[in-house]
């Protein structure tokens, strides 16, 4: 005898899977929007065809052992974009918004801005300010052919014509000069105790060096060249990093020095820009 949709949600979080979580796998297995909740509400009545129910308990014990539900479902929500995801890929978390919340505020002024995003992943950063402001010149770089792939796949689908360049952060650029430069890069510790919960997805978007800021320190010594006068760095980085990132902006020669919280009040991203003149910093940007 087949169980209802009901029965199924029911037996996962018996299992200790979160309501929504079981929700968006078992509208997966049954070939839905993962998002479609209400669809379930209208049918919780309805039997579970078996093979749906196979998939079902085979994505509930995936996701009970750790796996991201967006590599299950192979789609993630960022910035009001419906991105496709895989393990090649970073699970873009809500908190990077804030990062793109920066960037479009700083591009404002600005007509066409030219605009890099460094490791770009899935292309979730690069493709949010696409799509908030259409005659940007976005290029996104990526050091993996395989997240690039993604990244191309979620472009295209999305009709969002941003660049695609292979590269090690500002070597994909060549000699590009750019209004904005962001990125998310790894900033998680070789060796930190939190990257056991993290195992599923690509250790190189994860970790960089013994305290994380390798690849920070990388972007902040190489991003001056990539940037005129008046153009802005913006990084998101760990919780307790942003007083060492705007030290390293600050002795590169950078002004306007300042960090932005996310919608929890945690400090998630450190930017300044490259003074005008000597003696001008430019506007402050609030």
């Amino acid at each position: 005898m087949n169980i209802t949709l009901r029965q199924a949600l029911a037996g996962a979080q018996d299992k200790g899977l979160a309501r929504i979580d079981a929700q968006m796998l078992l509208l997966h297995a049954l070939g839905r929007v993962p998002h479609d909740r209400a669809w379930l509400l209208a049918h919780d009545d309805e039997p579970l065809p078996p093979e749906a129910l196979d998939s079902f308990n085979a994505c509930c014990e995936r996701r009970l052992a750790g796996e991201p539900i967006a590599y299950l479902v192979g789609r993630k929500a960022f910035y009001g974009l419906d991105l496709d995801i895989n393990a090649s890929v970073l699970d873009p978390r809500p908190d990077t918004e804030t990062l793109v919340d920066w960037a479009l505020e700083i591009a404002a002024p600005l007509t066409a801005p030219r605009i890099a995003d460094l490791g770009t992943g899935s292309g979730a950063i690069a493709l949010a300010l696409q799509a908030q402001r259409p005659d940007a010149l976005v290029t996104a770089v990526d050091k993996s052919p395989e997240a690039l792939e993604v990244a191309r796949h979620n472009a295209a689908r999305l009709g969002l014509p941003i660049r695609l360049q292979q590269g090690d952060w500002l070597q994909g650029l060549g000699g590009g000069r750019f209004d904005l430069i962001v990125s998310n890069p790894p900033y998680i510790a070789e060796g930190d105790p939190h990257l056991t919960a993290l195992g599923h997805e690509p250790r190189m978007a994860l970790t960089s060096g013994a305290d994380g800021l390798e690849a920070i320190r990388s972007i902040i010594a190489q991003a001056p060249a990539h940037l005129p006068p008046g153009g802005w760095l913006l990084l998101e980085h760990g919780h307790d990093q942003a007083a060492t990132v705007r030290a390293l902006l600050s002795a590169q020669g950078f002004t306007q020095v300042q960090s932005r919280k996310d919608l929890a009040g945690i400090v998630r991203c450190s930017g300044g820009a490259i003074p005008r003149n000597p003696t001008d910093g430019g506007p402050m940007v609030k």
